[in-house]
Formats: structure tokens, sequence, C-alpha cells
């Protein structure tokens, strides 16, 4: 079921209305309930999945915590727990590793065989990977170490720990929520207030705006370019991966502030997954904007594990390129993913080395850096090398990667900015027009969020005619200009399929 479609329009109302009709102690449950349900709208046979692993980390959880008070040897009680751990971790990323890499690790170990004349049989298994699998998996991972850490408590009900797993809006593409934020929430849930369903719904326009208005507008221009990329060269692949930062920006930012506009009208607070990515100044910055939740993630699970920064400078550069590739292989089973991550690696590391030379730079040109005009050579600087990374996870592979980097930096094609041929790209005039305006609206809006000015807040406060005008206002340009595709068809969200 998609936020975009006219099932879950009917779903929400529906749960929302139910939910506050019922009495306050059993709402977890209907809660729980929906929420199988709308998994179960893909494939219901893979919400199995979803319930094997909530058992396994639910009872590892309380394994965990009943050796707290227990009266064994410390030494023992953290043997035992790590133990515990670890056959949670096998278990959960054996399931993740069978649905998302067998094809792809076997393929390539076949390759390698090749080499030494070794052909294995490739088992064949007729499966599709289900959706959502990455998120809730290491959402549920995330809880297993928090409690082995002390962190959070183990949860002993066992279906509000599996609604924690499974709570609908965030449950198939994040955000990846920590037991520390989401757990407690629904032990006790807030009292819903109209003015918290009002500035839930408000964020859910804003993200319909940027997934069906802008994300799927722009989805047309770049699949339409990348689709043919050795006809379509030049400044035609240029301005296609341009937008292509846009279009996942808005696709991926506008399903996670859908999903904090749908949990607030139950009284949850999510964690806010975006905060103006593109106006980060380093990539290094960039990362703590973008998709925040699996970048904390990371860093707290797997990048601080390894040792962080606090074992000199080489090993930082290499823990960040172990997160990185493992960042990679986490969006997909494939190079392509592998080389997009560990470019984002390098980048930071060179960063990291040219630190020095940029502040010496600074020092002798007595540079401002509070001037807008070098915060906008920095930003801009982030974003090219941002987006020319993003090549690498639009492709489908390596090769057609270098391919498509061959194609748009060899041949020389400036006039097809000027002579509408852009427009014969699957945009026409107006739509591309269209996408323009709403792009500078986009930036328009995460300028005043960047400078601490929220457009939500300051809508609040205005009168209530003022208020029921632009919402309304909203919902008929949402309707009119959204792209619906063919007979209605709704666009997919790209990280579903991670």
């Amino acid at each position: 079921m998609l936020f975009n479609s006219l099932h879950f329009l009917i779903f929400l109302p529906i749960v929302t209305a139910v939910y506050h009709l019922i009495p306050y102690k059993i709402r977890y449950i209907w809660l729980l309930i929906s929420s199988y349900y709308f998994y179960m709208c893909w494939n219901a046979k893979y919400a199995l999945l979803i319930l094997f692993s909530t058992v396994i980390t639910w009872i590892c959880g309380l394994i965990m915590e009943k050796f707290k008070n227990n009266t064994m040897p410390p030494e023992k009680i953290v043997l035992y727990k790590k133990l515990c751990m670890i056959i949670s971790f096998v278990l959960n990323l054996g399931i993740l590793f069978f649905y998302k890499y067998f094809d792809f690790a076997f393929s390539n170990l076949n390759a390698f065989l090749n080499n030494f004349n070794i052909q294995l049989n490739n088992p064949s298994f007729d499966i599709l990977l289900p959706v959502g699998i990455s998120f809730y998996t290491f959402q549920a991972l995330g809880y297993t170490v928090d409690v082995y850490r002390n962190e959070i408590y183990a949860e002993k009900n066992f279906f509000r720990y599996a609604l924690f797993v499974s709570f609908f809006p965030q449950l198939v593409a994040g955000p990846i929520e920590r037991s520390k934020n989401l757990l407690h929430q629904l032990a006790k849930p807030a009292k819903v207030s109209w003015e918290k369903m009002r500035q839930g719904a408000l964020l859910m326009l804003w993200g319909y705006f940027l997934k069906i208005v802008l994300a799927d507008r722009i989805t047309i221009f770049v699949d339409t370019v990348y689709g043919n990329y050795n006809t379509y060269s030049g400044v035609y692949l240029i301005t296609a991966t341009m937008l292509f930062a846009v279009q996942i920006y808005c696709d991926f930012a506008g399903y996670s502030i859908i999903a904090m506009g749908v949990a607030k009208m139950f009284g949850v607070e999510l964690m806010e997954n975006f905060n103006t990515p593109y106006m980060a100044q380093s990539v290094d910055e960039f990362w703590r904007r973008w998709h925040i939740s699996l970048s904390s993630w990371f860093r707290d699970y797997l990048y601080i594990p390894l040792g962080g920064n606090r074992k000199g400078i080489w090993r930082k550069y290499i823990n960040l390129l172990i997160t990185f590739g493992v960042s990679g292989l986490w969006h997909g089973a494939g190079w392509a993913f592998m080389a997009w991550g560990l470019l984002n690696g390098i980048y930071q590391i060179i960063g990291g080395i040219l630190k020095p030379v940029r502040n010496k730079i600074i020092a002798i040109l007595n540079l401002n850096t509070n001037n807008f005009s070098h915060k906008l050579l920095r930003m801009s600087i982030t974003f090219v090398l941002v987006d020319f990374a993003w090549i690498f996870f639009r492709a489908s592979t390596i090769r057609q990667a270098f391919s498509i980097i061959k194609n748009m930096f060899t041949v020389y094609n400036p006039w097809v900015l000027f002579d509408g041929s852009l427009y014969n790209c699957g945009l026409d005039r107006k739509n591309f027009t269209l996408m323009l305006i709403c792009i500078c609206i986009l930036i328009f809006a995460d300028a005043l969020k960047y400078r601490g000015i929220r457009i939500c807040e300051t809508i609040e406060k205005q009168d209530f005619w003022f208020r029921w005008v632009l919402y309304i206002s909203a919902v008929i340009a949402i309707l009119v200009f959204g792209v619906w595709g063919s007979d209605y068809d709704v666009s997919g969200f790209i990280y579903f399929q991670f």
C-alpha cells in the first residue's frame, strides 16, 4: 500500500477514527493489526519475516535483560549477553542476506571461480525482495544493541514490541527509529490534540507535494535521458544528473515527511530524516543532514564500534571506508552501490587531508568564512561532488556509470539549453517550466529552514481563515499538478527497493 494511493487515503482515516474511539489501553493492539494489514497488502506471506525478526529480537532482549540482575561473575554476564546479541544479528542478517544478497554473492563467486575453470550450478529461487526488509531489520537490530548496552529496557509486552518493529508509517522506508525514541512513546501514547492532527496533515501535504508534484515529474525526464544515455549525451546527461539529485531528495524526503505527519495523528513523534542536505558545506556535513536515521545508525552501531576516530587518523579513514562501503551495499546488491558508498567515504578522507591546506589558503587570502559568497561556494562544490556520486547510485552497473560519465563529458552541446531540445525528453515546455518553479519553491523552503524558519510553524500562527484557504489551495494544487500516470497509476518510492 503506497502513501500516494487511493487505498491508503481510505485506510488512514479509518485507522485514525477507530484509534481515537477505542479504549486507551488497547490502542496499540489496533495499531499493530493495522500495521500488519498495511504491510500484507504487498505480499501477505512476507509478514512472516517481520514476525520472525520480531520474535528473535524480543526473546534476545528478554534474555539479556534477565542477565542484568544475575549473580554470575560480570565477565560471564557480558559473555552471555554478547552471545545473545550475536545470535540475533546472525539470524536477522542471514535472512536479509538470503533475500537481498544471495544472487549477487553467488554470481560474483561464480565469476571468480571461472578464472580457475570451475563452474557452480546456480540454484534457482523464485523470491522477491520483501519491501522494507533492510529498514525493519536494522530497527530491530538497533533495539538488540541498545538492550545489550543497557541504554533501553527490554520490552516485556510482545505486542507492543511488535508494533515498534512494524509501526506502519515508517515501516517500509524509514526513518529507522531508535528504541529510545519510539518504544517509550508506544508504551505511553501521548494524547492527540486537534493541533497535532492539523500539524500532521500539513506535513503530509508538503510530503505529497515533494513526491507527486515534483519527484514524479522529474522522474519522467531522468528516466528518459538515463534510459537512452547513448542518445542523450552531454548537457542532456548533466541536466538529468542534476535533476536526479532533486528527484531522490524529494522522493525520499517526501516519504519521510508523510510518515512524520501520519505518526503525529497517533501522538507519535518520529525523528527528522532530512535537514536541508543540499545546503551542506561539506560532504561530511551532507551526511549529517541526509537520511539522518541511517547515517546515525551506521555511526553508532558500526563506525564507533570499529574504533571511530579514537585510534589514529589512518584508522579513522579505514573505518570511514568500511562504513560507507557497507552503507552502499545496504542500499543495493551491486558494485555500483558499493562504488557510490566508497566514493562518498573517499570525499571525506580527501577533505580531511586537505583541511590544513584549505585553512592556510583562507588565512593567507584573509577570507571571511561567514560571508554568503564563501558559504555558497562551499555549498556548490559539495553539491557537485554529491551529485557526481549519484551517477553510480542511479546507474544499473559500474560499467554503465562510466559510460554515462564518458558520454556526459565527451559531447559538447550547450545549445540544447536554449533551443527547446530539453522539452523533448518526456516533459513538454509547460511541465518543464512547472518543474523549475517547484524546484524554486523547494529551494526557498529549504533556505528558510536552514535559517531556522519553519514554514509549518509560521502557517500555524496565522488566522483560521488564512490557514484553511492555504490548506484547500494546496490540496487542489496537488490534485491538479500532481503526476498520476496513465489511468491514475501511482508511482512507488525509490527507497522501497532497499
